[in-house]
């Protein structure tokens, strides 16, 4: 249809503008430590926030109860405690973590200066983050797992075993810089321009947000995403002990497809279906 591809290419235009103009202003005012620290860490503390706060709602109020994985709730306390600890991890080591990073990500070529990159470059290059990603943290998850890391690190994370969105980033320090290395690697490999780096950390954000949202909707992306995992693959692992979880893939299913640890969850799948 003409009129559509017409409407369509308006909208992607409009949005080019938008985002060049945004961009421009950003550049003008700010230097590219400001931009690429300071500006990075706003970005994650809000999209963090945004996205996991709403589950500490609807999770106190039983709004969308029937779509809640686990019937057992957080006590506001847990909850609390939750967000705390995360306000003093961000700051003192989310923040400093970024700061470190920068002299890295200039010498690996990360850049924000105009031309913008292509949307088929941006695209290329999250779907890459994302596989490097998998493929880091599944190794780096089921290591976590053996029994001195997990009692001394990995423990920390599984103190919820009915998790809610901000428990994605409810960690040992020790687990929040592996966990740093395994979002990093693919863009220090490839050295991208800023934008591209933010668009990939709030999708990060925003996909571990929901793995540990502790709800599935109709519209929930593993309803939709081949291979993600989402919310219902991640509560299985949270629920069961840690020898015998299963379920390590971070974004999408295949690592544990292939190395079949995915089996207990697969089977009890296989049985609420029938």
């Amino acid at each position: 249809d003409p009129l559509c591809f017409f409407s369509l290419s308006l909208v992607v235009v409009t949005m080019d503008s938008l985002v060049e103009s945004g961009w421009k202003y950003l550049v003008t005012h700010y230097s590219d430590f400001q931009l690429a620290c300071i500006g990075s860490f706003i970005l994650h503390e809000s999209v963090f926030f945004l996205s996991g706060l709403p589950y500490i709602f609807l999770e106190r109020t039983g709004l969308l109860s029937s779509y809640k994985i686990q019937t057992k709730n957080n006590t506001p306390e847990a909850q609390g405690k939750c967000i705390a600890r995360l306000l003093l991890y961000h700051f003192c080591v989310n923040l400093p973590l970024m700061m470190a990073s920068y002299p890295v990500f200039r010498f690996m070529g990360m850049q924000s200066s105009f031309p913008l990159p292509s949307w088929k470059v941006v695209s290329a290059q999250i779907l890459f983050y994302f596989i490097i990603e998998d493929f880091v943290f599944y190794w780096g998850h089921r290591i976590l797992h053996t029994k001195w890391l997990y009692k001394n690190v990995h423990s920390v994370h599984h103190e919820y075993a009915t998790p809610f969105g901000l428990t994605s980033e409810y960690a040992h320090p020790a687990e929040i810089l592996f966990l740093g290395f395994a979002t990093i690697i693919g863009p220090a490999l490839t050295g991208p321009h800023l934008i591209t780096l933010w668009l990939w950390m709030m999708l990060r954000v925003i996909e571990t947000v929901e793995a540990h949202c502790g709800y599935h909707f109709p519209w929930s992306p593993s309803n939709f995403l081949p291979l993600y995992g989402g919310a219902d693959f991640h509560d299985y692992h949270h629920r069961l002990l840690y020898t015998k979880s299963g379920n390590y893939s971070s974004t999408f299913v295949y690592m544990d497809w292939i190395f079949g640890t995915d089996k207990g969850y697969r089977k009890l799948k296989a049985l609420k279906e029938t």
